[in-house]
């Protein structure tokens, strides 16, 4: 009988937020010229390429809907549950509200994997609901080729503290409150390059929930909050430009990085998805290094905030940061809109 651990990586094309089709792919998928009923209500959609869905109840509140899934990061079941459970609340709190409850989604192939590893997988996934104070309340299954798992999430914001991702302005610092080279780490795991002392730098940064985002929305300068994932850090921030109608500067040497990341990239270690990334959005984008384009359209699976954040807020805002243990520098600014949508110095 084979008692060989299962690698549940090796059952999958793609890992994490890296299996996202490309931004300029989807942008056709979702383009329509079927006139589309309006509803008043819905106070955020599909045009703002944002985090969730927000339905106004009237009440001075709105629903937010959200779903996330997606392929093995990591081996181990029970933690692959956790990210992607983790990654699908965190849309969430990047509008500013917090989860109600969730209802999972597994994919799993199961011809190939025993059942018990999928429990494992949801337990993990529920873990992750209870840190956040909800319920996984439900869910829907299904027989897939390869295995997936995330969450469909449920959460209120007051609409005085909604958070969009198309309402900055220029003069503004950016920050981020997670450090890039997820996809990069979680490549070198895959590859079998990864040293046994960096394997738990990804998993844990993946695992921290971005229940921040909640309290950073209650700071009014802040204009714009999103997450950065599986489009990279400059494939969220063109999303912010462009809805905005703004441009930025980013300061490389200023972007934070998980340790290691630098080493593994020079094995060769960026993911596939960075240069999609690139191809899809690399246009918008000024002359950068190889080292620079690997980095910051890096897939980042459940990563962090990027906040848009005026001057006469930095006050606040670093003192919510250091009440959760964060010690954060302007990695950027939001310009004036200029060709091209983002400069990189």
């Amino acid at each position: 009988m084979d008692s060989a651990p299962i690698r549940l990586t090796e059952y999958s094309h793609g890992s994490g937020c890296g299996c996202k089709i490309a931004p300029g792919v989807l942008e056709k998928i979702l383009k329509t010229e079927i006139p589309q009923a309006p509803f008043p209500e819905l106070l955020v959609g599909n045009q703002s390429k944002d985090d969730a869905a927000a339905f106004d109840l009237g009440n001075g509140t709105s629903v937010l809907s959200t779903t996330d899934f997606f392929m093995p990061i990591v081996d181990d079941p029970f933690e692959f549950g956790r990210i992607a459970a983790t990654n699908a609340l965190s849309d969430i709190y990047a509008m500013g509200g917090k989860p109600l409850m969730a209802i999972a989604i597994l994919g799993w192939p199961i011809d190939k994997l025993p059942p018990e590893v999928a429990q494992r997988v949801v337990e993990g996934g529920r873990s992750a609901c209870a840190d956040a104070g909800i319920p996984l309340a439900g869910g829907h299954s299904i027989d897939a080729p390869e295995p997936m798992f995330g969450l469909a999430v449920t959460g209120l914001v007051e609409n005085r503290f909604l958070k969009q991702n198309n309402t900055a302005s220029s003069g503004c610092q950016l920050f981020l409150t997670k450090p890039l080279g997820i996809g990069i780490l979680s490549t070198a795991q895959k590859k079998k390059l990864l040293e046994d002392d960096h394997s738990r730098i990804a998993p844990d940064t993946m695992c921290q929930l971005n229940k921040i985002g909640s309290e950073l929305a209650q700071i009014e300068g802040i204009e714009a909050l999103t997450d950065v994932t599986g489009f990279g850090l400059l494939g969220h921030l063109s999303e912010i430009c462009e809805g905005s109608g703004i441009s930025a500067m980013v300061d490389f040497d200023s972007v934070p990085t998980l340790p290691h990341t630098h080493t593994y990239l020079d094995l060769g270690c960026s993911p596939g998805g960075a240069q999609r990334n690139f191809d899809s959005y690399g246009d918008k984008i000024g002359d950068m290094s190889d080292r620079q384009r690997s980095l910051l359209c890096d897939p980042q699976t459940s990563g962090g905030l990027l906040a848009v954040v005026r001057p006469e807020a930095l006050e606040e805002f670093h003192q919510c940061a250091k009440a959760h243990g964060l010690e954060l520098q302007p990695i950027g600014e939001t310009i004036a809109a200029t060709n091209p949508l983002i400069q990189v110095r």
